[in-house]
This record gives structure tokens, sequence and C-alpha cells, in this order.
């Protein structure tokens, strides 16, 4: 624990160092914001004694850091075995090497890392859950064994907050027990997917049903999944844009759902879907939360399912880095390793650096998430930087292999290929960019200073 004290008479966001031990001070000091992340208990105004006390402690207690070493064994003694036996273009051997993941990860009490344990999970919070989600997706199928994968992970949460009981008891619940897999179908071909207010698939009433008519594109797992969760236009003049679509639950398969293709991608064909839909009739009740409401339950899904990705791509950042340097220290090139040249030391030491900012940045914006603060900003900002220091990281340890790290000998190239899309994914880095600097500009507008647009912390 790294503890800095303060007397009541010093303003604590002023505090000065004392003379003569200014390295010891600064130090914990420099670091002091972001107190609260594991021991929110310990922020600023806990009492000790006659001071005030600001408490940093980023280690986990030993009943997380128990769990955080259970899966990592997972990883390495079922997971990392079960993926070298899978063949991904057999699909009987891709199901048959899940469930068996999954069967043992229920044996070890490491089902459902986000789900409370009324659901059957491990009721993490999000802080917590970040140390599980960034040592299962060491492995492209840790998540998929946890039952902790995109795009579920998100619909279970929005299933548990905006479902009726009768919608948890169907579609929830079969997600939770890991029988059932969903899509989420929101973005469109003809408009731009960062903004759902253009959003063209229609509904309109027709007694106890609605009948939807539209074209979804880039839908994640749609061509596995059990039901889709779908966002469409019912309202033609809303008093607010953001009112005008509402959600759907579609079981799949339905009449009037018809799977165009599976978009192939740089990364080959990865179960993003075209969906085209005709006349596609749902009753009344398979509506998820209320009309107009569809805008709001999709920004409520996108916030902490955007954070769980940046959780697994600081994962395929640091197997980049970790490859990197072991790359470094092993190839001999001019009279040296490349580990002792200046030019190969400055790519480890900026990626070592983004690493580190991706990580805090994660842990703050899941604590605000935890605390039940706004962390819009926060989030939107942590998207952006941590999908960018992914391409970057994994770029830089291409360039270390040389054309092995381009080959497929390596593991790069298609974690290289498959990060690409994490700047578009969630929204745009165009998009997040535009909000952030909107709303660092409304704080110095509104408050004379970009504090609260910068994490709003006590520094």
């Amino acid at each position: 624990m790294i503890t800095r004290t303060v007397t009541d008479q010093e303003p604590s966001h002023r505090a000065q160092p004392r003379p003569n031990s200014r390295t010891k001070a600064l130090s914990p000091w420099l670091y002091a914001p972001i107190a609260p992340l594991l021991t929110p208990a310990l922020t600023p105004g806990h009492r000790s004694g006659d001071a005030k006390a600001m408490s940093i402690d980023f280690s986990l207690s030993p009943e997380l850091e128990a769990i955080r070493i259970q899966v990592r064994q997972f990883i390495d003694e079922v997971v990392r075995p079960a993926e070298q036996a899978i063949d991904e273009n057999d699909r009987e051997s891709l199901i048959a090497g899940i469930i068996k993941m999954r069967t043992e990860a229920k044996a070890r009490s490491l089902w459902l890392p986000q789900m409370p344990k009324e659901w059957g999970g491990m009721g993490l919070t999000h802080v917590e859950l970040a140390m599980v989600q960034a040592e299962a997706a060491k492995s492209r199928f840790g998540p998929y064994a946890l039952n902790c994968q995109a795009p579920d992970e998100g619909n279970m949460n929005t299933l548990l907050h905006w479902g009726t009981d009768a919608q948890k008891e169907k579609y929830l619940k079969l997600l939770c027990d890991g029988y059932g897999r969903s899509c989420f179908a929101m973005t469109e071909p003809e408009v731009a997917g960062s903004d759902p207010t253009l959003i063209q698939t229609r509904a309109y009433e027709d007694g106890d049903e609605w009948v939807i008519n539209g074209h979804k594109w880039f839908i994640s797992g749609a061509n596995r999944a059990n039901f889709a969760i779908l966002l469409c236009r019912t309202e033609d003049n809303p008093d607010l844009p953001q009112a005008a679509n509402t959600a759907f639950i579609i079981d799949l398969p339905s009449e009037g759902w018809n799977e165009v293709r599976e978009i192939e991608t740089m990364h080959g064909g990865t179960g993003h879907s075209e969906i085209l839909i005709e006349d596609l009739r749902v009753h009344k009740d398979q509506m998820l939360g209320g009309r107009g409401q569809g805008h709001l339950l999709g920004q409520f899904r996108l916030g902490p399912a955007r954070l769980a990705h940046c959780m697994r791509w600081i994962a395929q950042a640091e197997t980049a880095l970790d490859l990197m340097v072991e790359r470094s220290l092993t190839r001999y090139s001019h009279g040296s390793f490349l580990a002792e040249k200046q030019g190969i030391q400055w790519l480890i030491a900026d990626s070592a650096i983004e690493l580190y900012q991706c990580k805090l940045m994660v842990l703050h914006s899941a604590y605000k998430i935890d605390r039940k603060e706004d962390f819009k900003s926060e989030v939107s900002m942590t998207k952006h930087f941590v999908a960018n220091s992914l391409c970057r990281i994994i770029d830089r340890a291409i360039q270390v292999h040389g054309a092995l790290g381009y080959s497929k000998d390596s593991p790069l190239a298609d974690m290289y290929m498959n990060a690409r899309w994490a700047r578009f994914a969630d929204g745009a880095d165009e998009i997040h960019m535009m909000r952030t600097a909107e709303r660092t500009i409304a704080a110095f507008r509104d408050h004379g200073t970009t504090r609260t647009a910068t994490g709003n912390l006590p520094i």
C-alpha cells in the first residue's frame, strides 16, 4: 500500500512534499488519484488519527489473488491444450472443444465472472472483472470458456437490467447456462454505424404484433445465435432523435430474418453477418424495454461492453509486448542482441508506457462504473486509447520480428488482423475523439477548468 498523509490544515489537492524528502513524497503523491480502485473504502477523508489519508492499494485481496491464479492456471492447463485440438473449420470439433472447456470452468467455479451469484455467476465488480478478463483473453478461447465473451456478455447485462421476468427466464437463463448464443443487431450498411439515430430498419404495429423490415450489417455471431436483440425505428417524429428506436428480442431462426452472407474480412470469415429483414413479425411481448427506449438501451449496453473489450485487448497487447521482448533477447544482429540496440529499446519502452496507461485507464473507468458515477467520458477515452495502443503495440512487435512477425508462423499476424477492427467497433475513433473534445470544451465553459473532463481526479 502507498499512503500519503496530509494534515487537516493542508488543502489535500495542493499538498506539498516535506523538505529533504522530495523523492519519497512525490512518488506516491504522483499516483494518488487512483486511490480507490481496489480499496474503495480508502478514499480522501478516511480518518487516521487526526489526519486525513489518501491511500492507494493496487494489491488484490488473498481471495481475488487466488481467483487470478486459478484463471491463469485454467488457461494454461485446459484452454490452450483444447485450443490446439480444435479444428475451426469443423463445427462439431469447435462445439466439442468449447463444451469441454466450459465443463471444466464450471467445475473450477470460474463460470460467468461478470454475472451476479443469483444467476450462477461469480459476482465480481467491474474492477475485479478486469483482472479476470485480462487473464482469460491471453487465449482467444478463454472468454468463451468462462462464458464472458462478446456479444453475449453485453446482452446478458442488458437482459438482466431491462428484461421482464419472462424474458429473463427464457433468454437470460439460456445464456447463463451456456446453452445458447445471441447477437446484437444495430449496425446498418446504408447509414453510419456510430450514429444509431440514423437507423432505417422500421417496425409498425399490426394488432398484437410488430412487423419489421430493414437491412442489418456486420452483426457479430448472428450465424450461430439463438436470438437477437434488434434495434429498429418505431417513431416517425419523436421530440428527440434519440427517442425514435425500440429494441425487440427476435427468436432465431424466424421467418423474415434472412442471412444474406457471412462477411469476409481481412481476418477471414469471422462470424459477422449481413441480414435482410422482410416482414418479420414479433409479438408485442418481445419488446425489450419501453417503446422509444432503444437508443437508451443501446447506450446502457455499450458502455460496459466497450470497457470489457478493453480488458480483453490489454491481454492481447501484453502478449504482443512479451513476444517483442522475448524476440529482442534472442535475436542477434550486427554485433549485439536486438535488446541492446536503442532503436529496439524505444519500441519496447513506448509499448510498456502505453500498456501501463491502458491498465490505469481501464481500472479507473471500471471503478466509476462500480460506484455508479457518470462514466461516459472515461470509458470513451479508454476505448479510443486502448484500441489504438493495441494496434501500435502489435505493429511494433511485428517490426521487431521482421518477416517472422508478418508470417503465419508467428501469432502476431493474426493478432494484428483481428485487432484492426477495434478502432471502429463500438464507436469509431473519430466519434470518441469528437465526444471527448466536446466534453472538454463544455467542462471549461462551465467550470473554467478542464478537470472534470480528464477523469475528475484529485490531482
